[in-house]
């Protein structure tokens, strides 16, 4: 049987060029960055080159870009970098490397968001305080795929003279990022999100941005990383951003008709099913479908069982019995949120995929339904 990938929002595969370009990084340019010699110039230039790369994807210059082991060290770098002490503000539908960092900080105002998932920026703005000290509002949400009003936050810090970060993890690889439009200060993004492999991420940091280090040791990555620096994750990561740079805006179009496919069929064929998010801009990859009367688990489970992988929703959260945070946070029941699935489409995906988990949900809702006592 046929396997087939929907979950590309928990993780992506290492596509063929980043592995080309990360492969020589082990075996042959691999010198310390740090050292004088041939071989720690060679890296060196790799990593150089890297950081213009990513730094192209996000609108930046090469000097903003600190690389990081994933997304979760991004947003703690940010967060405890810029607000160990003192007052944050943030959303109920963060990430949970947000949630759990806000949880060591001083004092943190969680502002609500509507049935959509959006945030409105003036109860951002009726949370500052005169202590508060940094914003972070994520760019996409990683379960609806719902994408915040950052530029309209970004104004409301900038009057304030606040720190404004945003978790981009979702949104680097899915829609254009400009980080000097969208008026942040540091923004996150994580490799295994857009096809470099796991273990790598960076940090923007907009010049003169006051943050200060979790890791103190050498001088790398400007004083804000200290460690030997991973060359072949960042130039795997350089890659992924080069390829989207070239490619992105093209792909996330034909991501975008096969997601609206999709959700049109699934909509048509089961009844009482519903998007969750609807109604607000989305990134083009993700639905999160609500199918009344079943149990997600269950209904992944026999997805599964016919070659499709999906998601109940974070797979940070994977395991957890209670409904997910972000679900409860638009106004979803325990059990609204227990029927929920997230489908996230990449590039591997085509039309032949989408009918085929067209049908099998259809099929696969209907058969659970009459096992169901929730469902009359």
């Amino acid at each position: 049987m046929e396997h087939f990938y929907f979950d590309h929002n928990a993780t992506t595969p290492v596509s063929p060029e980043v592995f080309a370009a990360m492969a020589p990084m082990m075996t042959e340019i691999f010198g310390n960055a740090s050292s004088i010699h041939y071989y720690g110039q060679a890296a060196r230039g790799a990593l150089d080159d890297a950081r213009r790369k990513v730094a192209a994807l996000l609108g930046a210059t090469a000097d903003e870009i600190v690389f990081t082991s994933c997304g979760t060290e991004s947003d703690n770098l940010a967060l405890f970098g810029a607000a160990r002490t003192g007052h944050a503000i943030t959303t109920t539908v963060e990430h949970s490397a947000i949630r759990s960092t806000c949880d060591k900080l001083d004092t943190v105002t969680f502002v609500p968001v509507d049935r959509r998932g959006l945030v409105n920026p003036d109860d951002i703005r009726k949370a500052l305080r005169p202590d508060t000290k940094l914003i972070s509002v994520m760019h996409a949400n990683n379960e609806l795929g719902v994408i915040q009003p950052i530029e309209e936050i970004a104004k409301i810090a900038q009057e304030a003279r606040v720190t404004f970060h945003s978790d981009g993890v979702q949104a680097a690889g899915k829609i254009p990022v400009d980080v000097v439009q969208l008026g942040v200060d540091l923004y996150s993004i994580s490799g295994h999100k857009l096809y470099a492999p796991k273990g790598v991420g960076a940090l923007y940091v907009r010049k003169g941005t006051n943050l200060n280090p979790m890791m103190y040791g050498g001088p790398h990555e400007n004083k804000m990383r200290a460690g030997t620096e991973n060359v072949a994750g960042a130039v795997a990561l350089g890659c992924a951003a080069e390829w989207f740079v070239k490619h992105g805006a093209e792909e996330a179009a034909r991501e975008g008709q096969l997601r609206d496919r999709m959700e049109r069929g699934i909509l048509a064929a089961v009844p009482n099913s519903f998007v969750n998010g609807e109604g607000a801009r989305r990134t083009p990859n993700t639905s999160n479908i609500r199918f009344d009367g079943i149990d997600s688990e269950a209904l992944l489970i026999s997805l599964d069982l016919k070659g499709y992988a999906v998601s109940a929703g974070s797979a940070c959260s994977a395991g957890v019995t209670e409904p997910s945070h972000v679900l409860t946070a638009i106004g979803l029941t325990k059990d609204q949120g227990r029927s929920s699935i997230r489908f996230s489409l990449g590039r591997s995906n085509t039309v032949e995929q989408v009918d085929g988990i067209i049908a099998a949900v259809t099929e696969c809702v209907a058969h659970l339904r009459k096992l169901s006592p929730a469902y009359v």
